[in-house]
């Protein structure tokens, strides 16, 4: 039997089977119009077929768009299509739906009111559809249509809401009711407050106490933050409140659970008394639920609540930059600090000021420049505070000069109270001209007078009254708040300074510690410098008082101290240690300490006592076991809420996180420890970030990496002695756990680029060279590419440097290595440089027709074709743009041209394509995926 259907040559004509082609069929459908072709399959009984007419619908449209009765006509098929009863083709048209409206929307001339009429209806009619996939389908598509604005505003009241209220109707069904709740919640934000408040609000109330469904609350639950969001604060406490305290009460744990996540968006809605006195307390009870899940859902949203709390003025932060001096600071910082920093026994009484205009100018300038002082060394609230009242009148008449300078070592700080009564008979010539000196010099710390002695024990029995030969002429200070230093002994500061060993790692006993120290040696001075000191004060009077008063310097170095402000921390720190007596006798604190150590008034304690135990071990088993990732995601924001005058609370807790066994939880801080460092502060990024910064850069691969991202946003807030000590570390950055581990070696070459800025140019050739030359061989393109970029940028910083003898040598090192690098990969690598070079900028074309063009024209005579084809694009594209080679009639330019000329005549097609023509131009990213992807 044959297998062959067709005419057989021994048959009839009655046996012959004739099949139709597909092309037949083709051949019909070209012969009808879209909108024939249109009624066709969608009358067809094969479901493909009209799920094909919903597919091509809009192309329908496209064809039809000239003629608006055709337009209108598709529309109307559309309408027809909708009440199709196989759900696969009502899904598949609610798809198209959007694409469909967008049309119409830019065709809104020819085809008015076309979605309004047509589309609408069926998206809203969709919503309660009783096939699961064609509501799904539908909520998407009007999702998509409100966020893209193509519903009218009027709509939305008339036709949407209406029928989403209707849905969450009591009597609705159940699968219905809580996909119509999602709805209303989704499109909140897109329709506004007005809408919200108005239509949606009110039933969304009312879903929130369902009794029957717990599906309806905790969708109501999960979305409550975004109705927050949209109605506002008073909305939200004098409505949304009342129900929230109930759905974090509810007794399905899924409903808190949801209640929990959304917490931080609740609480941003409502003001700061309410978030401390009454949502504190909810999230407690949130934390302590009887259900883990809630628990966990709790503690991940801990720390974003307790930045809820944050007040602007309060950790708003001033980070000293290096450039910037005291005079760049800002009135309203130089306020702040006087508000926070001056003791409250620092007084100063009208009355008791002089009148005299010298005394008075004197006066405001000296306290100008303590101002100065405090603002070019300040510390960070809690450690060391620079007094600045204008008590600080430290200016003397001159008949008290003499007296100051013989009983210096009975001087009292100026910060205490001082009482100035200068008597008649100072006001001469002389004592006016000395009064116009800006301070005493002995008053201040200074490196020439080494030999200022602070001796305490001398000042036991001088009282607090000083007593000067003559006092009917002499101004009297009182000095009532040192009475703890008189009493102090050398056996006692020794003491003191032994007690406060153990917690030197606190920047405040530290800076205590220094103090004292600081007291103990000028105490101890040798006796025969005191006795040969005191000898030529009491043979020197007059001299002193005559010559070298008048020749002080009236400017002082601002990281000198002053006295007063050694003997005023001395003070505070003697009060801290007398009134601790456990800190004196102890050699650890003891948990009440601790516990007192970690006090603020900025969030409610009970919240970040919770928080600092989430590094808690238990916490892991009974809670969730990556809460200590949670902590240390959200710890810079709890910082920055905190202040940095409330770093203490957190330290502990960092540097626990900071030693955590995993790490995720590490490579969280790594990736943010330069966020912290800004909230911090240099003085306690320098004490507390940087050795674990240290240790970061010595972990895995993983943390690293974090450290790596942000290495210049870290090193530039540090001191430039200190950032310099980075440079012999930077090396290490190419040796990784995995070789093949390219993106960190691509990470590194793109932070050298910015790293280039924060040093000299001999650190960026001795140390950033090395590495930059390094990278552009290395085997990787991507890494490559971007080193080309640095060893670019690099010969502009040491080309412009003083002396420029480093750019010189980095040039005549890329010739050696690259240029004339017996391998092609390395000669093209040189051309890649040198396009760089070009397009950014980076040398001065006549520098680089010197010192470059020279060898990059002799790779003319590669042999390999890949080098020819590149230095082709670079010449043609690149180089002959600049305007250089366009106007100037140069021989450098006769030898670009010679150069072209040899490569249009090259035995490689593509050397010549690219060497005789003009094409676009293209970038170095374009020219290393089209010349080197493939072969290099």
């Amino acid at each position: 039997m044959s297998l062959i259907v067709g005419v057989d040559d021994y048959s009839s004509e009655s046996d012959v089977i004739i099949i139709p082609s597909a092309l037949d069929f083709v051949s019909q459908d070209e012969m009808l119009t879209p909108l024939g072709r249109l009624d066709k399959y969608a009358a067809s009984e094969n479901v493909f077929n009209r799920q094909m007419v919903a597919r091509s619908l809009l192309d329908t449209l496209r064809e039809v768009c000239d003629d608006e009765r055709d337009c209108i006509a598709v529309l109307e098929r559309i309408s027809r299509l909708a009440d199709d009863s196989e759900p696969t083709v009502r899904a598949e048209l609610m798809e198209q739906v959007p694409h469909i409206a967008l049309f119409c929307q830019e065709n809104r001339p020819s085809i008015p009111y076309a979605f309004s009429k047509y589309l609408l209806p069926i998206v809203v009619r969709y919503l309660a559809d009783q096939n699961n996939q064609v509501r799904k389908t539908s909520q998407a598509a009007l999702l998509a249509l409100l966020e893209q604005e193509l519903i009218e505003r009027f709509d939305v009241e008339t036709k949407v809401c209406p029928v989403l209220i209707e849905l969450t109707a009591p009597d609705s069904n159940d699968d219905v009711k809580t996909e119509a709740v999602a709805i209303m919640c989704k499109m909140a934000p897109m329709v506004g407050k007005d809408i919200t408040e108005r239509l949606i609000l009110p039933r969304f109330c009312e879903m929130c106490c369902d009794c029957r469904m717990f599906h309806v609350r905790k969708v109501c639950a999960a979305n409550f933050g975004d109705i927050c969001s949209v109605v506002g604060q008073q909305a939200t406490e004098e409505m949304l409140l009342p129900r929230f305290f109930q759905l974090c009460s509810d007794n399905v744990w899924g409903v808190r659970k949801a209640c929990a996540e959304c917490f931080m968006a609740v609480s941003c809605a409502t003001c700061q008394e309410i978030r401390r006195t009454k949502l504190s307390a909810l999230f407690i009870n949130l934390i302590s639920d009887p259900s883990r899940w809630v628990r966990q859902a709790a503690f991940q949203s801990l720390g974003p609540f307790i930045s809820t709390f944050a007040n602007p003025s309060s950790s708003g932060q001033y980070f000293k930059e290096e450039s910037k001096s005291s005079e760049d600071t800002s009135v309203e910082d130089k306020n702040r600090i006087r508000d926070q920093e001056v003791p409250e026994d620092v007084q100063i009484r009208p009355e008791d000021v002089s009148s005299d205009p010298s005394i008075s100018n004197s006066s405001v300038k000296l306290e100008n420049m303590v101002e100065e002082h405090a603002e070019t060394s300040r510390k960070s609230p809690g450690e060391i505070s620079v007094p600045m009242d204008s008590s600080l009148l430290c200016t003397l008449s001159s008949e008290s000069h003499q007296e100051a300078a013989s009983n210096e070592n009975d001087k009292k700080p100026a910060n205490c109270k001082s009482t100035l009564r200068p008597e008649g008979g100072t006001s001469s010539p002389d004592s006016a001209l000395l009064d116009q000196e800006l301070y005493n010099s002995f008053h201040f710390w200074r490196t020439p007078l080494p030999e200022i002695d602070l001796d305490i024990e001398l000042e036991q029995g001088s009282g607090n009254i000083l007593s000067p030969e003559r006092p009917e002429e002499t101004p009297e200070v009182t000095i009532p708040g040192s009475s703890n230093i008189t009493m102090a002994t050398r056996k006692e500061l020794e003491e003191m300074i032994e007690n406060l060993e153990p917690h030197i790692d606190d920047p405040d006993v530290k800076a205590q510690v220094d103090v004292l120290s600081a007291a103990l040696r000028a105490s101890s001075l040798d006796a025969r410098e005191e006795a040969s000191d005191a000898e030529k004060r009491s043979d020197g009077q007059d001299a002193l008082g005559a010559n070298e008063l008048p020749n002080c310097k009236t400017t002082h170095d601002a990281s000198v101290p002053l006295i007063s402000d050694a003997v005023e921390n001395m003070d505070s720190a003697l009060r801290y240690i007398h009134n601790d007596s456990d800190l004196s006798t102890n050699s650890s604190f003891s948990p009440d300490e601790e516990r007192r150590s970690k006090v603020q008034d900025v969030v409610p304690q009970a919240l970040l006592d919770q928080y600092l135990s989430m590094t808690d071990p238990s916490r892991a088993q009974t809670v969730d076991t990556e809460i200590a990732k949670h902590c240390a995601y959200s710890l810079p924001g709890v910082a920055l809420t905190l202040g940095r005058q409330n770093w203490h609370c957190l330290r502990e807790t960092y540097e626990t996180l900071a030693s955590d066994m995993q790490w995720k939880v590490r490579r969280t801080l790594a990736f943010s420890i330069h966020e912290l460092a800004v909230i911090l502060g240099d003085q306690l990024t320098a004490a507390d970030l940087v050795p674990i910064f240290n240790g970061f850069l010595k972990d895995l691969d993983e943390v690293r990496i974090g450290v790596l991202k942000h290495l210049h946003d870290f090193l530039k807030l540090l001191h430039i002695d200190k950032r310099r000590e980075y440079l012999y570390q930077l090396q290490e950055f190419l040796v990784t756990d995995n070789s093949r581990n390219w993106r960190f070696r691509a990470e590194l070459a793109e932070q050298l680029i910015l790293l280039l800025e924060l040093y000299s140019p001999r650190d960026v050739y001795d140390y950033l060279r090395p590495i930059a030359l390094n990278l552009c061989a290395d085997k990787v393109s991507s890494v490559r590419w971007i080193s080309y970029k640095l060893v670019s940028e690099m010969v502009k910083k040491l080309h412009v440097a003083t002396p420029p003898t480093f750019g010189v040598d980095l040039i005549n090192e890329l010739v050696e290595n690259f240029g004339r690098c017996p391998k092609w990969s390395g000669r093209q690598a040189f051309v890649f440089v040198c396009q760089t070079v070009i397009e950014d900028d980076c040398l001065p074309m006549d520098q680089f027709a010197v010192h470059l063009m020279p060898h990059l024209l002799t790779l003319a005579n590669d042999r390999v074709p890949n080098v020819r084809v590149l230095l082709a694009k670079t010449l043609r594209q690149t180089l002959l743009e600049k305007e250089y080679f366009l106007t100037s009639a140069s021989c450098h330019q006769e030898a670009v041209e010679q150069t072209i000329m040899a490569l249009q005549m090259d035995r490689d097609s593509d050397v010549k394509y690219f060497a005789s023509i003009h094409p676009a131009s293209t970038k170095i990213s374009e020219d290393a995926m089209s010349t080197a992807s493939s072969t290099y």
